[in-house]
């Protein structure tokens, strides 16, 4: 992308030396739009009051010298965009590399060379063209792929819910209940100080943490009757059937692992792998006390929602046997706030 020289572009020249505004006024002119500062705080003056596409800087000033403004240029956002060619009457390589490094574009060297000068600013706008619309082109990259990361999101959590629903509707006594799982091992993991990404997790394992239920019979899933010891044992397949299930979704692998473990106890007494404590991944500690909460607050087929008091007992009991005592220590701070018994099914 060539920037043609015009008047469109304008210049500053900030130099202690007006010999030199004549001569850049001289070769600019006609093609640029010129101003010229004799010091650096009159040039930063300027710079607050006018926008310029390209600064050049001369070195050797009194007050302020040009690596003084340099500095003062890039701490600004309001300058440190604009590109700058450093005026210097040396040749010493090392105040190059010294000024390149501070944020510098280019240097040209005393005397002027008209034709050098105007090349090396033609080229150090087209230049900082390109640079802008390729910064222009990440952008509107950058904002597609975050519409289209924002759409994908969205169908996993509809995915999710839709999923979550239909676990739901297998167990007319259970409605709503991984819902409210959901809910609650979220609520745990925010007073947890769990960080957002990390409690938006919980809510997706916790929604799907009964997937395996699909595979059991809804005669078995809601007899009311007690269960066999093969009934029983049938029931308890729920946690592989979900675990294979969820093991293809690969972008959240631990979906599988609530699915699988949810039923583990911290004392190492649940299924299917007798996992005890820190072995229990840590999201699925929380779906477990929020899981056993809302059984207990819920209406089953062979029972109604248990009184508040009774539920608080039961995860006291818990604490350490069948549940992380942490988690379920935060379990027990919000049934202590729940004076009104509200979170229970109904």
């Amino acid at each position: 992308m060539k920037a043609t020289p015009t008047k469109r572009y304008n210049i500053l020249a900030i130099d202690d030396d007006a010999m030199n505004h004549m001569m850049l006024e001289a070769i600019l002119s006609s093609s640029y739009g010129f101003t010229a500062a004799a010091s650096g705080p009159e040039g930063l003056s300027m710079l607050s009051e006018q926008a310029f596409d390209l600064i050049l800087l001369d070195i050797n000033m009194p007050e302020m010298n040009g690596f003084d403004v340099l500095a003062a240029l890039q701490q600004s956002p309001q300058t440190k965009e604009i590109p700058v060619i450093m005026l210097t009457g040396d040749l010493d390589q090392e105040t190059e590399v010294e000024g390149i490094q501070a944020g510098a574009f280019d240097f040209v060297h005393k005397p002027f060379i008209p034709t050098l000068i105007l090349r090396r600013i033609e080229r150090t706008l087209e230049l900082k063209a390109l640079q802008h619309h390729m910064q222009q082109e990440i952008d509107r990259q950058t904002a597609i792929a975050q519409q289209q990361l924002a759409s994908t999101q969205r169908l996993f959590r509809e995915m999710i819910e839709t999923l979550a629903d239909t676990i739901d509707a297998k167990d007319k006594y259970t409605n709503g209940h991984s819902h409210r799982v959901a809910e609650y091992a979220q609520e745990i993991a925010r007073r947890a100080g769990k960080p957002a990404d990390y409690q938006r997790a919980v809510y997706y394992m916790a929604q799907l943490h009964d997937i395996g239920k699909i595979g059991i019979p809804s005669s078995l899933i809601n007899k009311t009757t007690k269960l066999t010891d093969a009934e029983y044992a049938e029931i308890q397949q729920h946690t592989i059937i979900g675990s294979e299930i969820l093991a293809h979704v690969t972008e959240m692998p631990e979906l599988a692992d609530a699915s699988r473990s949810h039923h583990e106890h911290y004392d190492g007494s649940g299924y299917p792998d007798a996992l005890a404590g820190t072995a229990i991944p840590e999201k699925v500690r929380i779906v477990a006390v929020a899981d056993i909460y809302d059984a207990m607050t819920s209406k089953r087929s062979y029972r109604d929602v248990l009184p508040q008091s009774i539920v608080r007992q039961e995860i006291i009991n818990a604490r350490g046997t069948q549940l992380d005592p942490f988690f379920a220590d935060i379990m027990i701070q919000i049934i202590d706030e729940d004076t009104d018994y509200k979170l229970r099914e109904g």
